[in-house]
């Protein structure tokens, strides 16, 4: 298995992996399936300032991780939300952690110390639609959680939470240099 920079050539592939979280999850608030084409363009903008990345065996893609501005404005440049999916047969392989390591290498490399994670929750045992999974992968990666938004999405018939969990990648600098779009990172890479 290798972990390799994605293009927006592997827009169909990732979607398939993405779908069943859709389709059968409460893992993400989207309720319906993008078509390609929109797909293809959330991966472009995404690409302009951060890294998206694939976990690929076999040469197939079997998980991907992707960075994300936290907030919009300047000072939270220093900041990334952070996303993850791996193909439902391929958890709890390591996949995951390999993936969110590289991620977190390139973000520092571009000057991003502190990362997001919005991860749905419940209050109650739903075993149908969500489990404690990925809280659980959160914490193992370092991240703690920092808030919540109490029942905040409806999504197959109930209502589910937010946790907001954030993981710093190391001491805050005093004067950080300047946040690094990705494109210019891969540029100074090659």
């Amino acid at each position: 298995m290798k972990i390799r920079p994605a293009t927006v050539d592997d827009a169909e592939e990732i979607l398939a992996i993405y779908t069943p979280y859709i389709r059968n999850t409460a893992i993400t608030f989207e309720c319906d399936v993008p078509d390609s084409a929109a797909f293809r363009k959330r991966m472009e903008s995404i690409l302009k300032e951060y890294p998206y990345l694939v976990a690929v065996d076999a040469g197939r893609i079997i998980g991907y991780a992707y960075a994300g501005e936290f907030h919009g404005r300047e000072a939270y440049r220093h900041c990334a939300e952070v996303s993850i999916y791996l193909d439902q047969r391929c958890r709890r392989h390591g996949v995951g952690r390999m993936l969110y390591q590289e991620l977190e290498k390139r973000l520092l490399r571009q000057n991003v110390f502190v990362l997001y994670a919005c991860v749905t929750s419940t209050d109650r045992q739903d075993d149908a639609f969500l489990s404690d999974g990925s809280i659980r992968f959160h914490e193992k990666m370092g991240y703690r959680t920092i808030g919540e938004h109490y029942l905040c999405g409806f999504k197959f018939d109930r209502w589910y939470s937010v946790i907001w969990m954030e993981k710093g990648l190391c001491d805050r600098p005093e004067k950080p240099e300047r946040f690094i779009r990705y494109p210019e990172l891969k540029e100074k890479a090659e």
